[in-house]
């Protein structure tokens, strides 16, 4: 972590999860997530800034609390990423994903990630936080005044979905991490979908069609702790080119009695299709999916 921004940084390459083979050997979006935030990991253990050390010398959790990503390309299981990861500003990464592409290495992934160090009351603290972090000590995810604490109204026809944060959604003993609502934003849009008649298994058996995702964009506002109740809601925007929609995913806690907004997500979705000669080329949404997408529960 440095004061200004520094060259990039190419990280050994590394695969995919085969959890993330879902469809023929195609992996989802949630997986180029947790790639990038490995690498970031990685990156940031090359500078003796590892969450280890963070947390048993200095007493703080390294918390990623934005990743906003565009994924230009398929990755394939068997697909070897090389990463390359950049400071930016302090606490703010650009993380490029690339896979071999005949001769060239194409990039897969573009992300762009901000990280604060929340201060952890139970953890170990051996040696002050050194002065090129301390602009990153935070007491709170909700210090960084990335929300106001509100929930967004309700949108009609929304998918709501209540979720329990267990301790393996959590870091520290205590914050539900990042990825668990990358997690979330994934089951979110296939109960949204399956309401709407839309299922992926209902689309691969009639249209031959998987949903892509081309951007994705989940923030941290406030914190939710183990065994909250997170309540998630999943609306469906705009329809680009009869290409694409735009989703958005909202996440809130009770706290006293109101709700308290934690998370927000972004998604653009898209239909491919899964076999055959154009296998992985976008599809043009028919009428009867934009219709609902766009409409309420059948």
């Amino acid at each position: 972590m440095t004061h200004a921004a520094s060259t990039a940084v190419r990280l050994e390459p590394s695969r995919p999860r085969y959890e993330g083979a879902n469809i023929r050997t195609w992996i989802g979006f949630k997986h180029l997530l947790y790639l990038v935030e490995e690498s970031l990991l990685e990156f940031l253990r090359g500078q003796d800034a590892g969450p280890q050390r963070l947390y048993l010398e200095h007493g703080v959790g390294l918390q990623v609390v934005d990743c906003s990503a565009q994924l230009p390309s398929t990755v394939q299981i068997d697909d070897q990423i090389v990463p390359e990861v950049q400071e930016r500003a302090p606490g703010r990464y650009r993380v490029t994903l690339r896979a071999p592409r005949g001769e060239q290495h194409r990039e897969v992934a573009r992300a762009r990630v901000t990280v604060a160090l929340v201060e952890e009351p139970g953890a170990p603290r051996t040696v002050p936080v050194a002065a090129e972090l301390q602009p990153l000590v935070v007491p709170s995810t909700s210090a960084l005044g990335a929300g106001d604490g509100e929930v967004p109204p309700a949108v009609a026809g929304a998918t709501q979905w209540t979720w329990r944060a267990r301790y393996f959604h959590c870091h520290y003993s205590d914050r539900v991490q990042h990825s668990a609502y990358v997690r979330a934003l994934e089951e979110v849009v296939e109960r949204f979908l399956a309401e709407r008649g839309l299922s992926v298994r209902k689309m691969l058996a009639t249209h031959g069609w998987i949903p892509v995702v081309s951007r994705v964009r989940v923030r941290l506002l406030a914190d939710a702790r183990m065994d909250d109740d997170i309540h998630t809601r999943f609306s469906v925007g705009e329809i680009l080119k009869d290409r694409a929609y735009e989703g958005r995913m909202d996440c809130h806690v009770e706290r006293d009695g109101r709700p308290v907004h934690v998370a927000t997500g972004e998604i653009l979705h898209g239909y491919a299709q899964s076999d055959g000669a154009q296998a992985g080329e976008l599809v043009v949404l028919d009428e009867p999916t934009k219709a609902a997408l766009q409409g309420s529960r059948p």
